[in-house]
This record gives C-alpha cells, sequence and structure tokens, in this order.
C-alpha cells in the first residue's frame, strides 16, 4: 500500500480533486506497486514518488483538454501515463493504445478495479487503424522527431497534441523541425523547472 501522504496532497493542492477521485488514484498506486513485482512498469527508482513524479506529471495535461473534445489518443501508454490519468481525471472517449500484452492486462486490471472505460488496444501504433482525434498524447515515448512520425496519421485539422517533454526539449524540437513544420507552444510544468508541456497545434508538413 502507498503511504505517501505528502505527495498525495501535493497532488490534490495542485488540481483540486475529490476525495473519490483520490481514492481512484490510491487505488491505481497500489496496483502499481503490486504489479511491478511481476512486469516492469516504471522505474523502480520511482515508486517512492508515484504521486509527483507519475500522477501529477500526468494529470495537469487534464487542464490543457479543450472543453469540447470528443476523442482521445494515447500512444505508447505503457502503465497508463497520461492516458489512463486522464481517465480517472473525467477524461471520456479515451483510448490507450501500447503494444506490450501483459501491461494492456495490468491496464485494464486498474479499470475494473475503479470502475473506469476506456478503449484499450493491443498493438503497435504503426498498426493502429487511422483515423482522426480531437486530442492526441504521449509520455516518454519518442523523441520528437519520431514521435511526429507515430502520431501524424492521427492529426485532423483541429487535433491538438499534449506531449510532456523534459530537459532534453530543445535539443528534440531543434532535430524534430528540420523536417517538420509545426505549429507548437510551451506550458510550463508544474512538476518540473526544466519540463514542459508541448501543445501541438497543428503539423503542417513533414517527410514524404
Amino acid at each position: 500500500m502507498i503511504i505517501d501522504k505528502k505527495g498525495q496532497e501535493t497532488f490534490s493542492t495542485h488540481l483540486d480533486v475529490s476525495r473519490e477521485t483520490l481514492e481512484l488514484f490510491a487505488c491505481y498506486g497500489e496496483l502499481l506497486v503490486k504489479w511491478q513485482s511481476k512486469i516492469n512498469l516504471v522505474s523502480g527508482k520511482t515508486l517512492d514518488d508515484i504521486w509527483l513524479r507519475h500522477f501529477l506529471d500526468s494529470a495537469q495535461l487534464f487542464r490543457l483538454l479543450p472543453a469540447k473534445n470528443k476523442s482521445i489518443l494515447d500512444v505508447g501508454s505503457g502503465a497508463g501515463f497520461p492516458g489512463l490519468v486522464l481517465v480517472l481525471m473525467g477524461a471520456r472517449n479515451v483510448t490507450l493504445i501500447e503494444s506490450d500484452t501483459k501491461k494492456c492486462m495490468f491496464l485494464r486490471e486498474v479499470l475494473r478495479q475503479t470502475g473506469k472505460s476506456a478503449n484499450i488496444v493491443n498493438c503497435r501504433i504503426e498498426e493502429y487503424g487511422c483515423r482522426e482525434f480531437d486530442i492526441v498524447t504521449a509520455r516518454a515515448l519518442a523523441p520528437m522527431e519520431r514521435l511526429l512520425s507515430y502520431v501524424k496519421p492521427y492529426f485532423g485539422a483541429h487535433t491538438k497534441g499534449l506531449f510532456p517533454k523534459g530537459e532534453q526539449v530543445d535539443e528534440e524540437l531543434t532535430k524534430a523541425m528540420k523536417q517538420w513544420k509545426l505549429e507548437v507552444s510551451r506550458v510550463p510544468s508544474i512538476t518540473s523547472n526544466t519540463g514542459v508541456i508541448l501543445v501541438v497545434e497543428k503539423i503542417l508538413s513533414g517527410p514524404e
């Protein structure tokens, strides 16, 4: 069982969530610790800081979701960051793409025990059928240059990409801009002084 009162309080202070939502995340955290002993879901050294390192870092994207968004695609969901976190925060019509079968089993178990729902697809992103989504997210999946090639097929005229990035963001964007033309802005991360959330408003062009 996770007993990290300080992390939980910080999470609650930043997001002003209900007690019921905190209980959902507590259940999520307990399952993550339990399953971590069987499969590698997150870095072991981050287990003591789940509330800030993983939950808050992912949940901060919730405030950036447009009010009228109807569909969310989370690419390379892994242990559920940020896609499953957004589901627990109240996001609907979320599709989680994950190629690892055991991780998909974990995601389904969290949904079962929290009473939430999402569409979990066990495949590589390159194999998923192309359709447009309102929101596309990915966390710690790939550098921007490669990430853009993964998500481009799911971008429509009004799609918004939300991609948390760390201190290498400038280097990643410099490389990406050599091949891609984007409309992109930055939102400072609330969990890291060097972190940002890249908000991709449009992918105008890219490699042929």
